[in-house]
């Protein structure tokens, strides 16, 4: 099959297209450098022992999306790219709707115009926004509350409507939860811009010696700790997810929600711990006060993407900390700058 991958060159998008050509699919990669970088491209041809085209360019500019899809003519698209940080969302809010929104739209275009009506988009469980209940099901209500998750919830929309009226078109919404760790090579894995954004790079970069210490947000959490729990999962886990959600696409119409998460919960000084096993040395951390808008408890029902996809994750929270600490030690700044 032919697979087009917008941000394949970013940190999920990357192990996807690992499992992508070990399962034989021909794939085309999108992507402005943003979020990923060229050289995790390179290690992914070295490992999978396959080549790729790659096409330097954004979603936003929709002539150079347009033609990119065109040439390609694929039979497939899989949606990585977009913009993430909460945070940053809340200070720069209209370039998250244009990327991830009007991009979305560009990237929904390009594909009528090459007749092609198959996506996987990634997508977040910062949909759904304050918990109801737990743990989060597809049914719970979505109510974003920040506009990082308001434009993936619009994105959905898009992509739910496109497939209402475009016949034959199937898509497949990925609600991820916490996706951490890296290749089992060590050779590619999450390489955060800046200050990272999410607990395990935080504590991967203590871990290594770019950062001195860890700041945890509240002890007094009703949890099994008093930290905050979240549902975090291998990437190559959902890595393997969005092939088997590419699979299950081509058997089917219209659109459908699946989280991607492991269903468990795991509180942050558990995997402070874990990673201190990891890699041998104690993680240093101050417990600070509570961040506003962050909750006790966050993880995913996980039934419906057994049923529907035939998937369930297979690593475990030690499994997650191994890898990450392979490849961060193996490459303690990251991705090189040289493409």
């Amino acid at each position: 099959m032919k697979v087009f991958v917008t941000g394949g060159a970013g940190y999920i998008g990357s192990h996807t297209l690992i499992a992508l050509l070990a399962a034989g699919h021909e794939v085309c990669v999108f992507d402005n450098y943003s979020n990923g970088s060229p050289v995790a491209l390179a290690r992914v041809r070295q490992l999978s022992n396959c080549d790729m085209e790659v096409v330097e360019g954004d979603i936003c500019d929709e002539e150079a999306l347009a033609r990119a899809v065109a040439d390609f003519a694929p039979d497939a698209v899989i949606h990585f790219a977009g913009l993430k940080a909460v945070g940053e969302s809340n200070d720069i809010p209209l370039r998250y709707y244009r990327t991830n929104v009007t991009g979305s739209m560009n990237l929904l275009g390009a594909m009528d115009a090459a007749g092609c009506g198959r996506i996987v988009f990634s997508s977040s469980a910062t949909v759904y926004g304050e918990a109801q209940y737990l743990p989060f099901d597809e049914v719970h209500p979505v109510a974003p509350t920040n506009p990082y998750g308001r434009t993936k919830a619009m994105a959905e929309q898009v992509i739910r409507d496109w497939t209402l009226t475009t016949p034959g078109a199937s898509a497949v919404l990925l609600r991820y939860f916490n996706p951490v760790g890296a290749h089992e090579s060590g050779r590619i894995g999450e390489d955060p811009q800046g200050i990272p954004n999410n607990l395990m790079p935080f504590v991967a970069q203590v871990a290594v010696g770019r950062r001195e210490r860890l700041s945890i947000f509240g002890d007094d959490y009703d949890t099994r700790d008093g930290t905050g729990e979240r549902d975090y999962i291998h990437v190559v886990d959902l890595a393997a997810a969005h092939l088997a959600a590419l699979e299950f696409s081509g058997g089917v119409e219209g659109c459908e929600a699946i989280n991607v998460g492991t269903g468990t919960s795991i509180t942050v000084r558990e995997l402070v711990d874990a990673y201190a096993r990891a890699c041998g040395r104690p993680i240093p951390f101050d417990i600070v006060p509570r961040r506003p808008g962050d909750v006790a408890s966050s993880y995913a029902a996980t039934d419906k993407a057994e049923r529907l996809l035939g998937w369930k994750p297979k690593f475990d929270l030690d499994a997650m900390c191994l890898s990450s600490w392979r490849w961060q030690s193996d490459n303690p700044d990251g991705f090189p700058l040289a493409k």
